[in-house]
């Protein structure tokens, strides 16, 4: 897409149209049998993730702190044919994800994937960020996957089952300028991935990343229409990803593709962490090309 037709956009992202029939190289039913629990699955890229599972075979349970977009997808799941359902809660809380995980297990009988997608941040100079702002997107980012990841282990240990867990993260290998919290939080989870990957690989249980680059979803609506263009500065390709990309990859480090695959990073960034920058607020005087 032209750089220039950015701004004239009517959405981000990808419609319900465009999910239900997106193309893959996935064949159908390839995760017949299987149960996928995707946190921040009723919008953006994990709207995208619950409905190529679902396309897939998949019995689909998605969950995230407002009801209505939930409850909207779950409908969509169904009317592809998808045993789906949904339960708003808030990661950030321990309970509630320990009911999260129960509601899941008593509705489909199993849990084989986790899909940690839910999350949040707010673009501000790091040397504005409040403690309280700080606090909300580590609380949310790090513990509330953490978690998530706790809980869905000792679930597969308990019943002698296998597991698979993907982490949604950020490309945050150079640095985030402007969102210091949400990099801090993200490289913390991808370390924590690679550390269970080790201790849990006697559960038969893997732990992956996904590193998402520039991804054009719904996401976009809350910066200025002018000021995506600089997302085009975000990589080599000078081209902004799909939720479907993020999606796709899902599915290979969680089928059987990647059966041989854990504590790894998967980077789908259009070579972003190469080469390639993103201000999330204004740019600098310091930083603007002289």
């Amino acid at each position: 897409m032209p750089v220039e037709d950015l701004e004239n956009k009517d959405h981000f992202g990808f419609t319900d149209e465009e999910l239900a029939t997106a193309e893959t190289v996935y064949r159908d039913g390839l995760f017949d049998g299987k149960t996928v629990l995707v946190s921040g699955g009723g919008t953006g890229i994990g709207k995208a993730i619950a409905f190529l599972y679902a396309r897939l075979g998949a019995q689909v349970m998605i969950c995230g702190r407002r009801e209505e977009p939930l409850q909207q997808t779950v409908e969509l799941l169904r009317a592809l044919g998808a045993e789906a359902d949904y339960h708003p809660m808030s990661i950030r809380e321990p309970d509630a994800v320990a009911e999260l995980i129960d509601i899941t297990w008593q509705r489909f009988g199993q849990l084989d994937i986790l899909i940690n997608n839910a999350g949040g941040q707010f673009a501000k100079p790091a040397l504005d960020i409040s403690p309280k702002g700080w606090n909300a997107v580590i609380d949310t980012n790090l513990n509330g996957t953490w978690y998530m990841t706790q809980a869905c282990a000792r679930k597969w240990v308990e019943h002698e089952r296998p597991g698979c867990i993907v982490n949604i993260i950020l490309d945050y290998f150079r640095g985030m300028p402007t969102i210091a919290h949400s990099a801090a939080s993200r490289a913390a989870v991808d370390n924590l991935s690679r550390t269970l990957a080790v201790e849990w690989s006697q559960y038969k249980i893997r732990v992956n990343s996904i590193a998402p680059g520039a991804i054009e979803s719904n996401g976009f609506n809350q910066y200025p229409r002018p000021f995506l263009k600089g997302f085009y500065n975000a990589n080599p390709m000078r081209e902004l990803g799909t939720v479907q990309d993020i999606a796709e990859g899902c599915v290979y480090l969680s089928g059987a593709a990647g059966k041989y695959i854990t504590g790894e990073t998967l980077v789908i960034d259009g070579g972003g962490q190469l080469w390639g920058e993103t201000w999330l607020t204004d740019r600098p005087e310091h930083f603007k090309p002289v």
